[in-house]
């Protein structure tokens, strides 16, 4: 029976990339598709979900589609290049290496690996599938000629309900510490800036100490992608005179992430290159406002919601969280603009969108037509994309 199965280096559960192909794979699979995960590398936690991509051989039927999720190098790239199967590339970004190269050089050569493997396989890709316009571009660019942007297929509508028991020990702390509460969610790796957050909120711990007002408290969510810089941040906090006022938690529940979002005050997200975004919609979708910087595809996701930054300066992340949390009429009404931002985004058919693409190439409509089109959202892709 032919199948639609799904190829990721390595399938880590919490992760975007992760949680996107299970979701695929569910609605794959509730539409009575053949879907298999096929992974290079083993995480324990999901092994139980996956099968060896070198076991696909001889599992394979007539009329499979092969998808694979773009975001490193990978063994099975140059696998995937000799299989004679129509594939598609779901591409989720792929960081620059010049973010690893001072922490850690084997990731940075992964990262160059990998952007030759998305050169090899764009051309040989039957369709091209970025979550933004802003990764379609780089699609595009690669050499991939029929490319659609299609949101993540995993951010839960409506968003998930927070855990009661997170939030009230949330509530007690900030009764405990009083002061602005400050999140922060994704990954620790150098690309996503938390650095640069860090440094902020000691501006704006120092500026509350010289007003008498209670200084603000940052929570950071996230793995640690690069260790060193995991350790270095930690270490960081500490030079700052910051370690008290900052926490670094990772593992969530979806509900005990959603009560983070509800408790918190503000978002900032000082990412600079982010393909999508995973954690603006969730704070969309739980009212709570966004600081961001304009980079990647965070202005294209915001959609004018929320405050973008054109400077990641200390002084000017502080001044900005310090005039939307001074103003209450202005924070709620951002608040609620992502809000609307969030319910109209289209989230709820990216899933059946991807599938309905998906279904499309194994059934051989449209292959060769090129195309440059959302799913539905509010996310307007150029034509004429710069390369």
């Amino acid at each position: 029976m032919a199948g639609i199965h799904l190829f990721v280096p390595m399938l880590h559960r919490r992760d975007a990339v992760g949680e996107h192909t299970c979701a695929l794979r569910d609605r794959l699979r509730a539409q009575g598709i053949e879907c298999r995960i096929y992974t290079e590398l083993v995480d324990p936690e999901t092994e139980a979900d996956t099968r060896p991509y070198l076991a696909y051989g001889a599992e394979a039927a007539p009329g499979d589609v092969l998808v694979y999720q773009v975001a490193t190098a990978s063994a099975m790239a140059d696998w995937l290049a000799t299989r004679p199967e129509p594939l598609v590339l779901n591409y989720h970004s792929i960081t620059p290496p010049t973010f690893f190269a001072a922490w850690n050089n084997g990731i940075a050569r992964l990262q160059v690996e990998a952007i030759a493997e998305l050169g090899l396989l764009a051309s040989r890709a039957t369709l091209g599938i970025g979550v933004s316009t802003f990764d379609a571009a780089e699609l595009t660019a690669a050499g991939c000629r029929n490319v659609r942007v299609i949101p993540v297929a995993s951010v839960s509508v409506p968003p998930v309900e927070p855990d009661p028991n997170v939030l009230a020990e949330l509530d007690a702390d900030r009764r405990v510490r009083p002061g602005p509460r400050w999140l922060s969610v994704g990954r620790l790796a150098p690309n996503k800036g938390h650095q640069r957050t860090l440094a902020a909120l000691a501006s704006a711990r120092a500026t509350a100490d010289q007003s008498d007002q209670p200084g603000a408290h940052l929570t950071i969510v996230g793995g640690p992608t690069e260790p060193t810089y995991a350790r270095a941040l930690r270490r960081f906090a500490d030079a700052l005179g910051v370690h008290d006022a900052v926490t670094f938690t990772t593992g969530l529940s979806e509900a005990a992430l959603a009560a983070h979002y509800r408790a918190s005050d503000v978002l900032v997200m000082l990412s600079e290159h982010e393909g999508f975004g995973v954690p603006l919609l969730e704070a969309m979708g739980q009212r709570l406002p966004i600081v961001a910087l304009a980079a990647g595809a965070i202005a294209e996701v915001l959609g004018g919601v929320g405050v973008l930054l054109t400077s990641s300066a200390p002084s000017v992340v502080a001044s900005a969280v310090a005039d939307l949390l001074a103003d209450v009429d202005r924070r709620d009404a951002v608040a609620e603009a992502g809000a609307e931002r969030f319910a109209s985004f289209g989230l709820e058919s990216a899933g059946s969108d991807l599938v309905e693409a998906l279904v499309a190439v194994r059934d051989g409509v449209g292959e060769g037509a090129p195309q440059w089109s959302t799913s539905g959202g509010p996310m307007h892709p150029d034509p004429t994309p710069s390369h």
